[in-house]
């Protein structure tokens, strides 16, 4: 199979949701998302990501991304979702991704990219520790959900 990646633009959207929600419900959590189409439209300038198709343009995977600042180190990226679809996962389209997401950092300066990995998610956490990654066991998560 042959593999492209690409910026996804606003077409994208619908698609990019549509895999935000499965990875919602992969990671037993579907009723959380409250993102909706017309919100990433009016909020694309916070957000970037990077598609992956094959050579007929079917969207395979994503990797959804924003710049943040870390008082500890500076500018740095904040890799919110990497989601590849079931039928297309341990054909190397996750690393593929996670190396574009680190070409991106780089080119941009970042000083870190920092993500989150459900502890039971056993085979991403396999490709990070393969791929160098550190794992901290000792932050814990801390959200404040205003409501809409």
């Amino acid at each position: 199979m042959n593999i492209h990646l690409r910026p996804a633009t606003e077409a994208d959207f619908p698609e990019i949701l549509g895999m935000i929600k499965e990875l919602a419900l992969f990671e037993k959590a579907p009723e959380k998302v409250t993102n909706s189409v017309e919100q990433m439209q009016a909020e694309k300038d916070l957000f970037r990501c990077i598609m992956a198709e094959d050579e007929n343009g079917q969207i395979l995977a994503m990797a959804l991304y924003f710049f943040a600042y870390y008082t500890w180190v500076g500018k740095s990226m904040y890799l919110d979702d990497l989601y590849v679809k079931p039928q297309f996962r341990g054909s190397g389209i996750g690393t593929m991704l996670v190396k574009e997401i680190f070409r991106i950092a780089e080119s941009e300066k970042c000083t870190r990219i920092r993500w989150q990995v459900l502890d039971w998610n056993t085979p991403a956490i396999e490709l990070y520790k393969k791929m160098g990654m550190t794992l901290d066991k000792e932050w814990i998560n801390c959200d404040w959900v205003l409501k809409k």
